[in-house]
C-alpha cells in the first residue's frame, strides 16, 4: 500500500470528539501497516489526568492483538489530515516490538517519510554488548 492510501484510512478516524467532562478521542488517529500487509488504526485518548494515550499506542495495541510485531510503515494525522510524527514514548515503544521496526516508514511531516531508525538516532538498544 502506498503511504497515501495509508494516511487516507488515519483521517477516517481523525476528529476530535468529546466523551465526557474529563474526556476526548481522536485528535489524532494513526494507521500502522505491518509486514504482512495488514493494517490497524488507532486514535489518541486524551484525559483531564493525562492517563490518555497516542493513536500509535492505539493501532499498536490492535497489532499485536492480532499477532503481529512488525511495521512496514505508520502515519499519524490530526484533525486536518496533516502528518504528525510520533512522539519519543512512542518511537521508543515501535523500536521494542521488534528491531526490524527500525526500517519502517514514518511520515513526520506531510510529504516527509523517513526511517524510524532516522528519528531514534542513538538508540539505547544499539549497544553491542545488549542481547535483543
Amino acid at each position: 500500500m502506498d503511504n497515501v492510501s495509508l494516511k487516507q484510512i488515519a483521517q477516517k478516524f481523525a476528529g476530535s470528539k468529546r466523551l465526557n467532562d474529563f474526556i476526548e478521542y481522536g485528535g489524532v488517529a494513526a494507521a500502522i501497516e505491518t509486514i504482512d500487509g495488514n493494517i490497524y488504526t488507532g486514535v489518541s485518548i486524551d484525559t483531564a489526568c493525562s492517563m490518555g494515550f497516542c493513536a500509535e499506542h492505539s493501532a499498536v495495541a490492535e497489532m499485536l492483538k492480532h499477532g503481529e510485531s512488525q511495521i512496514k510503515s505508520l502515519v499519524a494525522v490530526d484533525e486536518e489530515g496533516n502528518a504528525v510524527p510520533p512522539c519519543g514514548r512512542c518511537r521508543e515503544l515501535i523500536s521494542q516490538l521488534s528491531k526490524e521496526n527500525l526500517k519502517a516508514t514514518i511520515e513526520v511531516k506531510n510529504g516527509i517519510i523517513v526511517t524510524l531508525a532516522e528519528i531514534l538516532p542513538y538508540d539505547w538498544k544499539e549497544d553491542p554488548g545488549r542481547a535483543w
